[in-house]
């Protein structure tokens, strides 16, 4: 078999030497790298797979590939021991799978670390009150202490940090919003699970008012005046919360900047946003609201 042969078309065909054995491969396609991806979804048992990974991996060296990664779902999770014994490692798992991952050459190793960072957004809407949209939650470190918060959460995957501001907020108090820019953003080490994490701070523009507040992570949510906010003890305390506070001021008092949004395609021709301040640069014919 052609050593440049694409590994698609041989899934299923046999390898042999000398015509003395024959032995499957296991099924993989080529990455965009140089390596090879093996998705499992066939039942197998230990004994079979750990011959034809072996085999597999005669292959790959011969035809010079870099990394493998296999994906493994949890009904064969039985194999996660055959493959590290192997020399395979972890690098990511998802609720229905586990990515096992093999650096082949004796060179340094460019195959990515898994995700390093969680994602979240914070919220700020003020009404035409001078109010700020709060709420008191009933769980995590604030539970308890009586402090009034903006919404904030985590993005999801797949989702823009523009939606999901508006998806927090819907969530948390039920009112209805659309995106106006990113005020700035913060970045921590050694979080969750000692990810790094990224806050963003938005500003939304309300397009309801009456507050339907989520009875599971909500214990309280109201329209406040901004001044008896920001005067909460806890937020004069706290620095992240007065460089909040100050951003909102600074946005609604002195016409500050921040990041609006505009439609872009990165290289394999997806839309994406990207976020910046348009203001400065010249109003963005093809800025959007989501």
């Amino acid at each position: 078999m052609p050593i440049s042969e694409d590994l698609s078309e041989v899934v299923g065909r046999t390898v042999s030497g000398n015509g003395v054995w024959h032995a499957e491969l296991l099924p993989a396609i080529n990455d965009d790298h140089g390596g090879v991806i093996v998705e499992m979804e066939e039942h197998m048992d230990t004994e079979t797979f750990l011959t034809m990974l072996r085999t597999s991996m005669l292959q790959w060296k011969q035809q010079g590939k870099k990394g493998v990664w296999i994906k493994l779902p949890i009904g064969l999770a039985h194999l996660v021991e055959t493959a590290v014994k192997e020399g395979f490692q972890y690098h990511h798992a998802e609720p229905s799978y586990l990515m096992l991952v093999l650096w082949i050459p004796k060179t340094p190793s460019t195959i990515p670390a898994n995700a390093t960072h969680r994602v979240g957004v914070g919220a700020i809407i003020l009404n035409d009150k001078r109010e700020v949209l709060v709420v008191q939650e009933k769980s995590g470190i604030l539970q308890g202490t009586g402090l009034w918060k903006i919404p904030t959460g985590v993005v999801e995957e797949g989702e823009d940090i523009s939606v999901a501001a508006i998806r927090e907020v819907k969530e948390e108090t039920g009112i209805e919003t659309e995106f106006v820019e990113v005020l700035g953003f913060r970045q921590s080490h050694k979080t969750f699970f000692e990810k790094s994490d990224m806050f963003f701070i938005c500003m939304l523009h309300p397009l309801s008012f009456d507050i339907q507040k989520q009875e599971l992570e909500i214990e309280a949510a109201q329209w406040m005046p901004f001044e008896e906010y920001a005067a909460q003890p806890f937020a004069q305390k706290h620095e992240l919360f007065r460089r909040i506070n100050e951003l909102c001021l600074a946005k609604v008092d002195r016409s500050y900047a921040g990041f609006s949004l505009q439609l872009v395609s990165n290289f394999s021709d997806q839309p994406s946003f990207l976020y910046l301040n348009s203001k400065d640069l010249g109003k963005s014919r093809s800025g959007i609201n989501p």
